[in-house]
């Protein structure tokens, strides 16, 4: 259990004439590396989720059994088929991907059609083959992803990175999530549960609203000017370190106390943060803005480097909506993908470009993927494919991850993981561990038990490591 970094942000708390105010965060941003439980490979975090599911038999995972036997009713022995008709080995109908694979790079990793972009890359990215999770519908999948678990109020990945590693930038959010959905959880993907609420992640923007939408709210006042708006937060400090006076432990009152401080730094920062204006034409060409396709998620994208850049800890970035029917999730209509992969693959190679180019991605883990993967078979005879966690594919790059590199399979069709798997905890665990975090010593004790993100379960994947 991380004590001592409890202890000190206890410390913090006491005695800071604000609540958790401008003293605790300075001292999170610059002694936090002491406490650390081991050298980190990387500083922060940016995951491009990529809700609804993306079929990793029609991107990264080529299944040439699919071709050969395209058409022909076989048994499936699946979590979603089970939870579908209550049996297993239900015949259903094999169906070829509508999109053709090549080799890239040096590593020759297949790629479809769906990602030229992306695969131009290859050889920067670490794919894991083997992933499964816990969850056959969205919303404890999407839970589970974020959260670690399908039901229960759990902190996020982001505020359990932010209440172990704090912010590098006193004037920004240690974790910001961008266009996130309402629906699938919703806050909770991005809250704190029982973890002080001052490690919630913050909004800018929700799914499916216009990335120029996407800003830091609640900034300005009525105020007219910098020294009025100053004498207003120097009063309501006052007025709350008073209150606090009577409640010292109050991590609630606290939170709320340091929202005004950290409200007042951000309105220097953010909006040089996320001016976009002052990339080059040529970055936001990179990144696809100006182009209808790309122009929504190629700002985000370009937010979220610039955010990452600026010392925010962790930065999720969503690609979905608020539908029923998250993005990626073609049941019925899989020739669908397309027009997503043609919304994303430019602004996130643009972004693994930008890392690259900046330094960045050294210590910066990029991780792409949604909460499962697609059946190989399609849903009902039809023209799409169901959900499956059993098998499917994340890839990562930067960070200290293996580039260029493949871990783990799954079966012939794509149905199941079945060789160095590697279960969402896993990679959970493994991303806490390139950050200089244990999992199982990142934990946060509440009703009685210490929590942590892995639950009692994970194992870091080193095999993937360099």
């Amino acid at each position: 259990m991380i004590e001592m970094l409890q202890g000190t942000r206890r410390d913090l708390l006491r005695f800071g004439a604000c609540g958790f105010g401008s003293l605790a965060l300075a001292g999170l941003a610059s002694g936090r590396e002491a406490a650390l439980h081991h050298l980190p490979r990387a500083k922060r975090v940016i995951f491009l989720f990529m809700q609804g599911g993306v079929s990793h038999v029609d991107s990264f995972d080529q299944k040439p059994l699919l071709d050969e036997q395209d058409g022909q009713m076989l048994p499936f022995n699946d979590a979603r088929s089970f939870a579908n008709t209550g049996k297993l080995g239900v015949p259903q109908r094999v169906m070829k991907s509508p999109w053709k694979f090549r080799r890239y790079g040096e590593c020759g990793h297949a790629a479809s059609e769906l990602f030229p972009q992306i695969a131009e890359h290859v050889d920067d990215l670490c794919f894991l083959h083997a992933m499964h999770t816990e969850g056959v519908a969205h919303g404890p999948a999407t839970l589970f992803l974020h959260c670690g678990a399908t039901a229960s109020l759990r902190p996020s990945m982001g505020a359990w990175i932010h209440y172990g590693l704090g912010s590098e930038n006193e004037n920004l959010p240690g974790f910001v999530s961008i266009g996130a959905s309402s629906g699938n959880g919703g806050p909770r993907n991005y809250g704190p549960a029982f973890l002080p609420s001052v490690h919630q992640g913050t909004l800018l923007g929700r799914a499916g609203q216009p990335a120029n939408e996407a800003r830091f709210r609640n900034l300005s006042t009525d105020s007219n000017t910098e020294g009025s708006r100053r004498a207003e937060l120097d009063l309501v400090s006052r007025l709350n370190a008073i209150q606090q006076q009577g409640r010292p432990r109050d991590m609630e009152w606290q939170a709320v106390a340091e929202s005004y401080d950290l409200a007042w730094r951000i309105q220097s920062a953010a909006p040089d943060t996320l001016d976009l204006s002052k990339e080059t034409s040529e970055t936001q060409a990179l990144y696809g803005i100006g182009e209808k396709a790309t122009d929504d998620f190629g700002k985000q994208c370009l937010m979220a480097r610039r955010l990452s850049e600026a010392g925010v800890r962790y930065v999720q970035v969503t690609y979905g909506d608020n539908s029923a029917n998250p993005a990626w999730d073609q049941h019925s209509n899989l020739p669908k993908h397309a027009d997503h992969a043609r919304a994303t693959d430019r602004p996130v190679a643009g972004l693994l470009a930008d890392l690259k180019r900046r330094g960045l991605l050294e210590d910066t883990i990029v991780w792409w993927g949604g909460e499962f993967g697609r059946t190989p078979y399609s849903e009902k005879a039809g023209t799409g494919r169901d959900h499956n966690p059993g098998g499917f594919t994340v890839w990562l790059a930067g960070g200290g991850v293996r580039p260029g590199f493949s871990y783990g399979e799954t079966d012939e069709f794509g149905s199941q993981a079945i060789h160095n798997k590697v279960h969402m905890h896993d990679l959970h665990a493994t991303i806490l561990h390139q950050l200089g975090l244990d999992h199982e010593r990142l934990t946060y004790r509440n009703a009685g038990r210490d929590f942590r993100l892995t639950d009692v379960a994970g194992r870091v994947v080193h095999e993937i490591l360099g």
